[in-house]
């Protein structure tokens, strides 16, 4: 099957470029001596996640609990789910995943330990939990510099039955802020990443030094990871604490977000969005409007910082260049709006790419991933989750 025969839109998967972005992140997790665990929420696809296994990843990091099915059912043996767990449903369905593969989850609250707590003790059962700590992001997580709350937390956690804290976790979102004034965007995602790495290993001692029990430098976890953070990751020593597993997701795919950031090049961009035009006209100025079929629910509307359009547009997909003058500049439902000044080389029917701004959010609105070789579909994904 050729790009052509599919309806649009489509997502289309670069098969070289997955596999060398794989492959890269890959041998970085290697050489830093840290276990791979991807995200799975970028990809959503249990058959890209038996190629990240066959490569070496240790399981899988999931954000939800359809996720985590999902690639429980595929065979995935090892899942993460890195978010807080609360409510009973939600533990019935948990505590149902243990039935075939090891499973984890992370909590920041007391009445999160609680409440968790209270399920699986009566349940009869123990499950590994790992501290969620914020090191800067502002989202989730105790503070990493809230010493008090932090060793409070741990010991609740360490003292609850049922629970076992394996280790602390947290997610450096802050990377996609870009760089602070005066600052290169190189120079910020090393200040990025050394703040996640660093900070999570203040945590490890100081929990260590506090006394916690299970604070053991040889088995403690600690678990870092967000794509742009990790683009310059160099593990380090801490009283014997190491960083002992990442969790990017976005790596496999990369997008345009990621270009903007600097953490990639546009050749390392391995999803588009296949397109229709279905309209085209050209406003008073001389500029012309084009219409494609991929609007908001396939491009979607995220932009990092100083980004000013809605994906890019390629010129010549097979060496990744991008169009010198079609912008994406708005977003409906259904339609993409491209400014083209000048005139547009393409007309209506005609087909292009987008390299979307978030692949991941880009993903989860759409069912099927086609794998290609140039112009050839070899293989279609299952969007699972």
């Amino acid at each position: 099957m050729l790009i052509d025969d599919l309806s649009t839109p489509a997502l289309l998967v670069d098969a070289d470029r997955l596999s060398r972005n794989l492959d890269r992140m890959q041998a970085k997790a290697d050489e830093n001596d840290a276990a791979l665990r991807p995200h799975g929420k970028t990809h959503k696809s249990p058959a890209l996640a038996r190629w990240q296994i066959d490569r070496g990843a240790i399981g899988l990091t999931v954000a939800t609990l359809p996720e985590a099915e999902a690639f429980a059912e595929a065979g995935v043996g090892d899942i993460r789910v890195a978010y807080p767990v609360v409510g009973r449903e939600r533990y019935e369905r948990l505590l149902a995943l243990t039935e075939t593969a090891t499973v984890s989850f992370t909590v920041d609250t007391e009445a999160g330990v609680r409440q968790a707590s209270r399920f699986l003790d009566d349940a009869g059962t123990t499950m590994d939990v790992l501290l969620e700590v914020d090191v800067g992001h502002g989202r989730c997580g105790v503070p990493w510099d809230a010493d008090e709350e932090t060793i409070r937390l741990a010991e609740a956690i360490a003292d609850a039955p049922g629970l076992d804290l394996a280790g602390i976790l947290t997610h450096a979102g802050q990377a996609y802020h870009g760089p602070h004034d005066g600052e290169s965007k190189a120079d910020a995602l090393r200040r990025a990443g050394r703040e996640e790495r660093d900070r999570m290993l203040e945590v490890a001692v100081r929990l260590a030094e506090a006394g916690c029990e299970g604070i053991d430098a040889d088995t403690f976890e600690i678990s870092i990871g967000s794509t742009p953070s990790l683009t310059h990751f160099e593990n380090a020593e801490r009283a014997g604490f190491r960083i002992t597993e990442i969790r990017p997701g976005n790596y496999v795919f990369n997008d345009a977000m990621q270009v903007n950031l600097k953490s990639a090049e546009l050749d390392d961009c391995a999803l588009s969005v296949y397109t229709s035009v279905v309209s085209k006209r050209r406003d008073p100025s001389g500029t012309e409007r084009v219409y494609v079929d991929a609007g908001k629910k396939v491009v979607t509307t995220d932009q990092g910082p100083g980004m000013d359009r809605y994906g890019t547009v390629l010129y010549n997909a097979r060496y990744m260049r991008a169009h010198p003058h079609a912008v994406v500049t708005d977003l409906s439902e259904e339609h993409g709006w491209m400014r083209v000044p000048g005139g547009a080389t393409f007309g209506v029917g005609d087909r292009l790419r987008i390299v979307p701004n978030h692949a991941c959010v880009t993903v989860a609105t759409q069912n099927a991933l086609h794998v290609v070789d140039g112009d050839e579909v070899v293989e279609t994904w299952d969007v699972a989750a």
